[in-house]
């Protein structure tokens, strides 16, 4: 088992053949490490817990991960649980270390199973560890799908979305962008080629609507100087998607169409003079 672990046989044997300790020596080497920061004591202490790192430890190994690390990652949470332990609560060191150790590789696993980093609150944390485990009990029960999801996240106090997201995560592996998108060594067309965006950049599309505010406020400002025919013309004729004809606007104000033509070039002619004389400086900026 060490070898298929990655562990060594000698650290293995050496946790192996650590003293079990009971709760008086136990709480002797704690008080020694707490208040004559006793290192042979921490020591003493660390090493006889090791079978419970191991233990933890091996509880994680389905995640890809190589398990001397994660018995690595249990040791730091080993030596942070003898750092906060208080000998005169009465309990045992191993109880309260278990929680240290398991949040240690847990956290490490969590930096590590895959590049894109998930959540990282006690609701996410308790989707990812627990997902499997749940998803195999309720599929034992006949229950899949929809439902199951509904019923996880009913169980760990999260979305259903949540759940169908860390399904997805959990379903497969990273895949790199420079993958090639077919299995065919001829073909060069990499997964990241499909991911670029011909459509403007995100400072153009700000840009071009700061720019359109503006001269929307400049245009109506200006076409508060015209006067009310003038108005109705220009609208009519060049505001509406459905623009009404020269004879039909003569008609409807009792004018002939020429007339009417002759309104409003001279309103369009008004309209540019006046944004010229309000906004000189930004309207050749912007060549308005």
């Amino acid at each position: 088992m060490a070898q298929a672990a990655g562990i060594s046989r000698q650290f293995v044997k050496a946790a192996m053949n650590a003293p079990f300790l009971d709760r008086l020596q136990e709480r002797n080497l704690a008080v020694r490490w707490r208040k004559a920061d006793d290192e042979v004591a921490l020591h003493a202490l660390a090493h006889a817990h090791m079978r419970l790192v191991m233990a933890v430890a091996m509880r994680f190994r389905h995640y890809g991960l190589p398990v001397a690390d994660l018995v690595q990652e249990g040791h730091v949470g080993l030596l942070e649980a003898a750092a906060r332990f208080e000998p005169e609560r009465e309990v045992r060191f191993s109880t309260y270390a278990t929680w240290w150790i398991r949040a240690s590789i847990q956290d490490y696993v969590l930096r590590n199973w895959s590049i894109v980093r998930g959540g990282t609150s006690s609701a996410q944390k308790a989707l990812f560890f627990n997902l499997r485990r749940l998803r195999a009990r309720l599929a034992q029960n006949g229950d899949a799908g929809q439902s199951a999801h509904e019923q996880i996240a009913m169980a760990l106090g999260v979305s259903v979305a949540d759940v169908e997201g860390m399904n997805a995560r959990l379903s497969g592996p990273d895949i790199s962008l420079n993958a090639p998108v077919s299995d065919d060594d001829s073909a060069s067309a990499e997964r990241g080629d499909f991911l670029v965006d011909d459509g403007p950049l995100v400072d153009e599309i700000v840009g071009a609507r700061i720019d359109g505010e503006r001269r929307l406020r400049w245009l109506r400002e200006a076409m508060a100087t015209l006067s009310e025919r003038e108005l109705h013309i220009l609208e009519a004729r060049q505001l509406r998607d459905d623009a009404k004809t020269l004879e039909t606007l003569g008609g409807e104000l009792g004018i002939s169409k020429e007339r009417v033509r002759q309104i409003e070039s001279r309103a369009i002619d008004k309209l540019r003079r006046s944004l010229l004389a309000m906004h000189a400086e930004e309207a050749a900026t912007a060549r308005v």
